[in-house]
């Protein structure tokens, strides 16, 4: 007992008889402090007393696929800063190959006594998925907060990026510069994103007058070697311009095009997805579609601690807007060159 007081003394900055006061629920003690030590009992890995477990209610799971496409990171700083204003402490589970499941990490969240958990890309997002643990959240009323695709059957609010107002933009843009065989570089079949944006392109194509040719689309994971891939078959089926489903993707096109002798923008026009962190500062720098990721992050904050502290009404999936952000990987198809 002893050895605890002064450890959660030491992390916290006050004396051992404030914690004490504390773990005992005797008055004197402002409630930023009382916070503080409670959540240092937590960081420490020490068991509240007994009358205070009702309030273990101050750490959030921040459940993400993957550190390596900077949009996670980014999400990861926004949500983690509106958590802190909350005084809510984040728990950042991130998947590696071969390493812990995303299951695995629910269960730990849950053996944490968590008060929610924010999904950031995952498993949810993929239709064919196993999706077991997630009905485990919602059978013990875990609060729960999805970005950017919820769940069939399970009623988690949800913060989206409008992926059918994102592609048209993409393609408009393009198709403004007088480019007619467009690809398209996507996730796997049962990425919903992916779905949704597939959607949108089909759409798109059939307002210019045409079906959009399958021959046209590639799918791949998200990854740099993914995108060089599935543009470099498009390129060989003669596209002028490539829309694709993330940065890193497109970057892996841009590098696809430049394989084959090919030149950014002259030749290939490319746009990303995300406007993720240094996109501006590629050679050529990014056009992209930017997801509004401070406004996203902290929607899902609100729409979390509404779920703490109580609140019933689920908005179902609020979808936010994306901006467009023409910078030096696209311009005119090449003049000679057929583009129908």
């Amino acid at each position: 007992m002893t050895r605890r007081l002064a450890q959660v003394a030491k992390k916290v900055g006050v004396s051992e008889a404030t914690v004490s006061r504390v773990l005992n629920g005797k008055p004197g003690v402002s409630d930023a402090t009382r916070q503080s030590v409670l959540t240092a009992l937590d960081v420490l890995g020490y068991e509240r007393p007994t009358q205070l477990r009702g309030e273990r209610a101050r750490l959030v799971g921040l459940v993400l696929p993957e550190l390596q496409n900077p949009i996670f990171p980014a999400f990861a700083e926004v949500i983690g800063g509106a958590l802190a204003q909350q005084g809510l402490t984040p728990v950042l589970c991130t998947q590696t190959k071969g390493g812990v499941s995303e299951a695995d990490y629910v269960e730990l969240l849950l053996q944490q006594q968590v008060s929610g958990v924010v999904f950031a890309g995952g498993l949810f997002a993929q239709a064919d998925a196993p999706h077991a643990h997630y009905r485990q959240l919602a059978e013990r009323n875990i609060p729960v907060v999805l970005i950017n695709a919820p769940i069939a059957g399970l009623d988690f609010p949800c913060v989206s990026c409008d992926d059918a107002v994102a592609v048209e933009q993409a393609w408009r843009h393009l198709a403004s510069l007088g480019h007619e065989r467009i690809g398209l570089i996507l996730g796997p079949a049962d990425h919903i994103p992916s779905r949704r944006k597939m959607e949108a392109a089909g759409a798109a194509s059939r307002a210019a007058g045409r079906e959009l040719d399958e021959e046209f689309v590639e799918r791949s994971m998200f990854s740099l070697e993914g995108g060089q891939a599935a543009a470099s078959r498009l390129l060989g089926r003669g596209v002028t311009g490539i829309v694709c489903a993330s940065d890193p993707l497109a970057l892996g096109a841009i590098r696809a095009a430049r394989r084959r002798g090919l030149k950014v923008p002259s030749d290939v026009s490319v746009v990303g997805f995300d406007d993720s962190a240094f996109m501006n500062c590629t050679e050529p720098p990014l056009s992209t579609v930017r997801q509004p990721i401070e406004a996203m992050g902290r929607a899902a904050v609100e729409l979390l601690c509404a779920q703490i502290q109580g609140a019933q009404t689920h908005p179902g999936e609020l979808l936010f807007e994306p901006e467009l952000v023409v910078r030096g990987s696209t311009a005119q198809p090449p003049a000679g060159r057929p583009t129908a």
